[in-house]
This record gives C-alpha cells, sequence and structure tokens, in this order.
C-alpha cells in the first residue's frame, strides 16, 4: 500500500489526466445521447453530411450525388481520408462523434509530450509533469468539432519537420505525408505549408549568415570554421575536390531536407484531399464562393476585431484563455522584457522563446484584422486567384495551440527557479478554467449544467439533447406513414440537418460550397420572405452558406429550442419554384395557415413524447 501511495506521489499528474479524463467519459457514458452537444456549426452540419453519405452510400463514391441542396456532387463534402470523417463511416453517429472527442484528447497530449521531449531530451523528466497536465489542458479547449483532431495535431507536425530539418530518420517523411489523415487543407494545411516556407527563408538567412562568418579569411589564409555552425553552413565552408575553397551562397544554404519536406506535405494534401483540389482548381463549375461578400472594415473596425480576437478569440477555436491565461503571460511578457533590459540584453527581447509565441499570436491577431481590409484582400486573391473567396484569416486557428505553448514556457521559468508548486498551481487553475468555462463546444459543461439544471429544477431546459434534437425514432414514424421513398424536401422550423440526419433528401441545407445556379434557383423560391425581410435578403445573397427557408417576420426559425413560437404562421415561399426544384414535402415545425395559397396539403401531424417537436408534413402535390 505504501509503495503505492509513492507511485501516486510520484506520478500524480498520470493520475489526474486518468482521472479528468475517465470522468468525462462516464458522464457522456450516463447520458448517452442526452448529452447536450453544441448544434451550431456542428450538429446542424457536418453529421447531417456525415449520415447522408453514409445512408445514401456515397461516402467512398465517385460521380456520386448526395441529397442535400437538390442534390450536389460527394465531391463538395469532405474527403473520406480524414480520421476523424472514418470514425463516421465506421460508427454510429453518436458513438463516432464521442471517439472524435476523446481522440482529440488523446492526439493532443501525445503531440505535446513528444514534441517536449523532442525538445528538452534529457531535461524532459524535469517539466514532464507541467507537460501532461498542457497536454490535457490542450485536448480539452472546446475547440471546432470536426476539425478539432487538427487542432490538437499541431504539435505533431512541428515534432515533424524539427525531425526532419535535423535528419532524425526517413521515416519521418512518410509519417510527415500521412500526416494530412489528422489535418485539414482549408483550415490549416495552407498554413502549415505558409509557414514552412517562411522557417525555409529564415533558417536559410540565418545560416547564410553563419556560412560567412565561417568561411577562410583569404587575405591572411587562415581559417576560422566554428565546429557549432549548422550542418549546411559546415558543409559549404569546406573546401571542395579541387581544393578550391566554396565561396557563401545563399542558395547553398537552404535546406534541402526541409524543402523536400514542403514537397512531400504538398503530396500529401493533394492525395486525401483530392476531391477539394479536383474542385478548387479543374472544375469549371461556378460556387457561390464566387458571390459571397466580405465585410470591408474601417481602420478603428480593423483595430478593434484585432483586439476583439487577440482577448476573446473566435468560437471555433476558443483558446479560453481570457480570464487567466492571457492575464498571467501578459504580465509575464511585462516582466521578462523588463529583465531583458535591466540585464542589459535588449536584444533577447525578440530572441526569447516566450516573447516569440507572443509575438505569433499577435502576428496572427493582425492577419485576421488585415483580412477585413479590401484592398489587402484584394491583393491576395489578384496574386492567387484559385483562393478567391477563401479566408486567409485562419491564422488565428494556431492560437490555441500557441497560447498553451507560452504557458508552458511560463511553467518551465517557474520549474527552473525553483518553484515548482506554483507551476504546478497555475497549469491546475488554468485545467479549471477551461473545464468550467461556458463556451459553445463546451460539450461536457452543458452536458453536466442542463442535466443537473432539469433533475434539481424538475424541468425541462429549453436547449435540445443529442436525441431530441434528431429525434429518429418520431421520423422514422414519419416515414412510415407517409410511405416516404426519397422524394425530395424542406425543412421549416428547425435545420434542414435534421432531416438529412435521418435519411430524407433536401432542397435545403447549410454548405459554403455549392453551385452558384443552384444559390439563384433556391433564391427565387424563398424570395417572397426575403424580400420582406432586408436582413434575410442580406444573408442569403451575400452570403448564402445556409438555404434554409426564412420567416416573413425576420424570427429566426430554426434555433434548436423546446418551445417554438413565432408571431407570423405564414410560410413565405413560391410555392411553383419548390415544385419545380423536386420538392415534395414540407416538414415544419410551424402550422403554415397558408398552405392553400402555396399548392400545399397537410398530410398528418405528428409528434411523440420523447420528442420536442410537433411535426406538421405538408404534400407539395
Amino acid at each position: 500500500m505504501k509503495r503505492f501511495g509513492n507511485v501516486i506521489l510520484k506520478k500524480w499528474y498520470w493520475f489526474l489526466f486518468a482521472a479528468v479524463v475517465l470522468g468525462e467519459a462516464a458522464v457522456f457514458l450516463f447520458f448517452g445521447e442526452g448529452s447536450y452537444i453544441a448544434t451550431h456549426d456542428n450538429l446542424d452540419l457536418f453529421m447531417g453530411h456525415f449520415q447522408a453519405m453514409k445512408l445514401w452510400d456515397v461516402f467512398f463514391a465517385h460521380n456520386a450525388e448526395v441529397p442535400i441542396l437538390g442534390g450536389i456532387t460527394r465531391d463538395y463534402l469532405s474527403s473520406e481520408f480524414n480520421l476523424y470523417n472514418i470514425l463516421f463511416y465506421l460508427l454510429p453517429p453518436f458513438a463516432a462523434y464521442m471517439c472524435g472527442y476523446f481522440l482529440k484528447i488523446l492526439i493532443a497530449e501525445g503531440s505535446m509530450l513528444l514534441l517536449a521531449k523532442d525538445i528538452y531530451q534529457e531535461n524532459y523528466k524535469k517539466y514532464e509533469p507541467a507537460a501532461v497536465i498542457i497536454g490535457l489542458i490542450y485536448g480539452l479547449l472546446p475547440l471546432f468539432p470536426a476539425y478539432g483532431i487538427a487542432f490538437a495535431s499541431i504539435p505533431l507536425a512541428v515534432l515533424l519537420l524539427r525531425r526532419i530539418y535535423r535528419g532524425e530518420s526517413r521515416w519521418d517523411y512518410l509519417f510527415l505525408f500521412l500526416y494530412p489523415l489528422l489535418s485539414y487543407f482549408s483550415y490549416f494545411g495552407f498554413f502549415i505549408l505558409g509557414y514552412l516556407v517562411l522557417a525555409i527563408v529564415i533558417l536559410a538567412v540565418r545560416d547564410y549568415g553563419s556560412m560567412k562568418k565561417a568561411a577562410p579569411d583569404e587575405k591572411n589564409g587562415q581559417e576560422d570554421v566554428r565546429k557549432n555552425v549548422q550542418e549546411n553552413a559546415r558543409k559549404n565552408a569546406q573546401k571542395d575536390a579541387q581544393g578550391k575553397t566554396r565561396r557563401p551562397s545563399f542558395l547553398r544554404s537552404i535546406s534541402l531536407r526541409l524543402a523536400a519536406a514542403l514537397v512531400i506535405l504538398s503530396a500529401g494534401y493533394i492525395l486525401f484531399e483530392y476531391r477539394l483540389f479536383g474542385e478548387m482548381l479543374f472544375s469549371d463549375v461556378v460556387t457561390m464562393r464566387t458571390t459571397m461578400a466580405e465585410d470591408n472594415f474601417t481602420a478603428g473596425q480593423i483595430v478593434s476585431s484585432i483586439w476583439e480576437v487577440f482577448y476573446q478569440a473566435i468560437f471555433h477555436a476558443q483558446p479560453s484563455h481570457t480570464r487567466f491565461v492571457l492575464p498571467l503571460c501578459m504580465l509575464f511578457l511585462i516582466y521578462r522584457i523588463f529583465c531583458f533590459l535591466r540585464e542589459k540584453k535588449p536584444g533577447k527581447i525578440v530572441t526569447d522563446s516566450f516573447c516569440l509565441v507572443i509575438y505569433f499570436i499577435i502576428g496572427n491577431c493582425l492577419v485576421y484584422g488585415f483580412y477585413y481590409w479590401g484592398g489587402f484582400r484584394r491583393l491576395f486573391e489578384t496574386l492567387v486567384p484559385p483562393l478567391k473567396g477563401f479566408q486567409f484569416n485562419r491564422t488565428v486557428f494556431f492560437n490555441p495551440f500557441l497560447w498553451y505553448a507560452a504557458l508552458f514556457l511560463l511553467v518551465k521559468y517557474l520549474i527552473d527557479k525553483r518553484k515548482q508548486w506554483l507551476g504546478y498551481l497555475v497549469s491546475l487553475i488554468a485545467l479549471a478554467v477551461v473545464i468550467l468555462t461556458p463556451a459553445v463546444y463546451n460539450d461536457f459543461y452543458s452536458t453536466c449544467y442542463y442535466n443537473a439544471y432539469r433533475i434539481i429544477k424538475h424541468t425541462q431546459v429549453e436547449n435540445l439533447n443529442y436525441r431530441e434534437f434528431y429525434s429518429q425514432k418520431l421520423f422514422e414514424e414519419i416515414k412510415a406513414d407517409i410511405g416516404y421513398d426519397g422524394e425530395y424536401s424542406a425543412a421549416y422550423g428547425m435545420h434542414p440537418a435534421v432531416l438529412s440526419y435521418n435519411g430524407i433528401a433536401t432542397l435545403d441545407g447549410y454548405l459554403g460550397f455549392y453551385p452558384q445556379e443552384y444559390k439563384e434557383e433556391f433564391g427565387a423560391m424563398i424570395a417572397p420572405a426575403t424580400q420582406k425581410v432586408e436582413e434575410w435578403n442580406t444573408y442569403f445573397w451575400d452570403w448564402g452558406a445556409r438555404a434554409y427557408l426564412y420567416s416573413g417576420s425576420g424570427e429566426n426559425t430554426w434555433n434548436a429550442v423546446r418551445t417554438m413560437a413565432t408571431a407570423d404562421d405564414r410560410l413565405y415561399i413560391d410555392g411553383d419554384m419548390f415544385r419545380r426544384l423536386g420538392g415534395k414535402y414540407l416538414f415544419s415545425r410551424i402550422k403554415i395557415s397558408n398552405e392553400k395559397e402555396l399548392g400545399f396539403t397537410l398530410t398528418g401531424t405528428y409528434t411523440q413524447e420523447e420528442s420536442p417537436y410537433t411535426i406538421y408534413v405538408y404534400d407539395a402535390g
């Protein structure tokens, strides 16, 4: 027993890791589909896509159509060669979602530990407790679920590139080629490749400077070759076979290993996301991305957006840093700068690791803000025409990793100063803040909070849990009763993803990449609503990713709530256009009062005790 107690004391951080992960697993296992999972850009988006591809057996298909948005090519949806996506092919949807949730934690923890071991090597054990806790924090961050694994694997990409630069193993090239299985090009790959190009240039400049210092002094006939110069510098400073000394050359200073890594990683992304590249580069179909209108901010708005994304971040990449990590890191940055100035070492302000990480965060925030400067964005689109409409301000997606890299360096400083207890306390507080901070994708917090509220107050909450949101049993009953056989339909009063998830083909849907022609046809169908409400007109025509049926009163009728109340029960669409697009059924949570004007017939009203929905099914004739 004493020996076991010693093990716990010695490896307490691993027991903490196990307790947190198993604790969260126990909560999700207990509540199952009664868990409260984020809806926005999650249940209303990817889950419907994955389930539709699986139900219609087009996950791996080519020249196939997915019954979303009137029938789109399978190539518009995310690749089958992605670890997260594969989970949804192999497992039931809720099990796949939870598997992805915990894989994100494990990959983040493993990536952080491997990177820490690579950097600190023989001193790693000294920092292992901090690395384990901060790796756990990074894995628990409430990040965009569909790309949670891509976020979590960023340290792994850094590790592989470090190893390749040093020439550790040829296997690293293979692992780098396979890395896109964990990543996603549009959100991360494009920027990883860009950062890699920048690293190649910076290292080449540094090595070129080292080569010039290491080159022989021809005037005195003496050589001053430093033994610790980088391999490229040493190689280019030595004599060739004829006994002549090579002159320093910038081209020779470029790391061939990193250049090869750039090609190999690019090839990996192209192969594993071949559908994306095919549509982006080789399709002649004009998509709705060409007509998306981007905001053009004033100088004041740009400054405000830079501060906002630095201070609060965006919900897709939420580091939960505002309350604790950010002020702590800012105080430490001021302290570091003060120390360097006091020590009369101002150069360290631009070379210190912690400072560089903070500068990197600020740089990403600056890019985010300048994206909304119209002239800057148009210059980018002019230089790279295929990326018109591409959101290059997604550099902020790397900030969650950078914030916790900065926290690790802060804790490391405390450990080096023999204040381990303070460093561990800081880490534990940061862990508690992440777990307990409400955020869009903090499913664990939401599940605990809403279920506790329901149990304690003996009342239902307005938010819908996973089972209620999709209400599979209810829709199975409806489909059986109406003899549903794949006819195209639309949703009103709920997200179209609810229909897609339940195997119902939809005219409507949520997707940021589909033909412009269909956007115009769909826009003609919903024109009675968009012409009536300016907000919807701007929302649809300037963006268009949510091709939904909108209310004529300006109300949001698709919020995932228990009580659906609207001021206007008329449906504002062109009924003839609905039929022309192939629409047969309308599934509505709102009993519409103008069905005869639209040429619709109410065929049934459906509800079940375990579902919050009352569904009115209309036949368009």
